[in-house]
């Protein structure tokens, strides 16, 4: 299984900017698809995730409302549309997956198994 993250970039505060990741070697099916997101010297932290074979989205508080996270199953792509971005979004952003997640786990970096390269978004003030 590999994730393949891109579309990260340098936009000013405001903007709008959809990033990307693409799965292969298998299908979504009963996968839970995140995006987590890591700043210099901190943790890494959940950002959304899908719920792909129902489409339940989580969203972090400092999220929502801005972004929404989506996916094409024919593409094996799940999409991160951000709006309204701010300088504190600024990070490398990292998709996952794992499989059958309670609710309860799916805001936790380590209840992943499979982890992509991870894309910068810079946004300016």
């Amino acid at each position: 299984v590999q994730l393949q993250a891109s579309g990260g970039g340098l936009v000013q505060a405001g903007d709008s900017l959809r990033i990307s990741c693409e799965a292969s070697g298998r299908t979504f099916s009963d996968y839970v698809m995140g995006w987590f997101r890591q700043a210099p010297g901190k943790e890494r932290e959940f950002v959304a995730a899908v719920r792909w074979s129902i489409g339940s989205t989580y969203y972090a508080e400092s999220v929502k409302g801005r972004f929404t996270i989506s996916g094409d199953k024919a593409k094996n792509t799940v999409y991160l549309q951000m709006n309204s971005l701010k300088p504190e979004d600024t990070a490398v952003y990292y998709c996952a997956s794992a499989l059958r997640l309670i609710a309860s786990s799916i805001r936790i970096p380590s209840s992943y198994t499979d982890w992509g390269q991870g894309t910068q978004v810079t946004v300016s003030s």
